[in-house]
């Protein structure tokens, strides 16, 4: 089991990767300012963030009274994978189309575009991080 300071690393060194990675990648690909493309990076990730508290919360809390439980099954994981990726995209489309003066189509396929960025990111910075050696040697000592 991770400890809290090794979560905490590990949630601060995705974000800061990621947005180094995302930002000048998205501008090249969308032929955005850096900049510009580095707020809508920055900002979207702080919403998903926010975003991923609220969802999980009400989506636990709903559980609960419906189920008398939290626990998921798999298909209740899909379900709850899907309305967190389709509300996200609805709470981000608007705001990239109004920053970047987009229309909501070319909105939709940056957002989209950035979704899966992330998703095979985050597969990609979970293994590498948990085969780092100095991962495990603070997990291990902390325990």
């Amino acid at each position: 089991m991770r400890s809290l300071g090794d979560r905490i690393r590990h949630a601060i060194s995705f974000e800061i990767i990621g947005l180094l990675v995302v930002a000048p990648l998205g501008a090249w690909a969308f032929q955005f300012p850096l900049d510009d493309i580095g707020i809508v990076a920055v900002v979207s990730a702080t919403i998903a963030t926010v975003w991923n508290l609220a969802f999980n919360y009400l989506f636990d809390l709903i559980l609960q009274r419906t189920t008398g439980n939290t626990a998921k099954s798999g298909p209740v994981r899909v379900v709850h994978a899907v309305l967190f990726e389709v509300g996200l995209l609805a709470v981000l489309m608007p705001f990239i189309a109004w920053y970047l003066g987009v229309p909501l189509l070319q909105a939709l396929v940056i957002d989209l575009s950035f979704a899966l960025f992330y998703m095979v990111y985050a597969f990609v910075f979970g293994w590498a991080y948990d085969r780092c050696p100095s991962s495990e040697v603070l997990s291990s000592s902390a325990a």
